[in-house]
This record gives structure tokens, sequence and C-alpha cells, in this order.
């Protein structure tokens, strides 16, 4: 087995992550799609979550002016940094490993 440590990010670290890997993304957007994986948080835990990967340097964020109908609103947008990018795909190849390391052991089962 490999000597690799275990990565250091949360399950929902790396959805948030592999969410902004397509390009930059709305804050109300990510939490949708987190959403539809199952996970709901509200506002404020959402937008702690995003700062800590920010305090991180895993990604950007900034305040973007939006019309939302006729009435101009301030969104939060996010993108992916090249840390946060490194991040993820350590922890995928890390977990992509682990599973093919441990497949034929299941087979033999």
């Amino acid at each position: 087995m490999s000597t690799r440590r275990i990565p250091r990010l949360t399950h929902l670290q790396f959805l948030v992550l592999g969410l902004l890997r397509d390009g930059e993304r709305p804050g109300r957007a990510i939490r949708e799609a987190i959403a539809a994986h199952g996970v709901k948080r509200s506002a404020p835990a959402f937008y702690q979550l995003m700062a800590r990967l920010e305090r991180d340097r895993l990604v950007d964020g900034w305040y973007e002016q939006v019309t939302a109908g006729d009435q101009a609103v301030t969104e939060r947008r996010y993108r992916l940094r090249p840390a946060g990018a490194r991040r993820w795909a350590e922890a995928r190849d890390f977990y992509t490993t682990l599973i093919a390391q441990a497949r034929p052991r299941w087979s033999d089962a």
C-alpha cells in the first residue's frame, strides 16, 4: 500500500473545488450544485466554508454587480486558483489509487 498521506480536503471542499474546475461561479450557483448532491448548508455556513478556501488560497472570491429583474444586486463570485486545482487533483489521484489497489482484494473475496 502507498505511504502517501490522506488528502487535506474534506468531502465538501473536494466537491466545491471540483465544481469550480469548469470556471468561475456565483456562490448561489455553488450552493445549488452542492444541494443537488444532498448537501444543504445555511448561507452563513456556506460562506464560512468559502472564506476558509479563500484564506487557504485555494479559491479567489470577489463581489460583482448583476441585475436581477429590474434591480441591481451584488453577488459573490468564486474561481479556482492553481493551488486549489492541485489540491483537488492530489485528492482525486489519492482515492483513485486507493480504489485501484483495493480492487484485487475485493475480487478475491
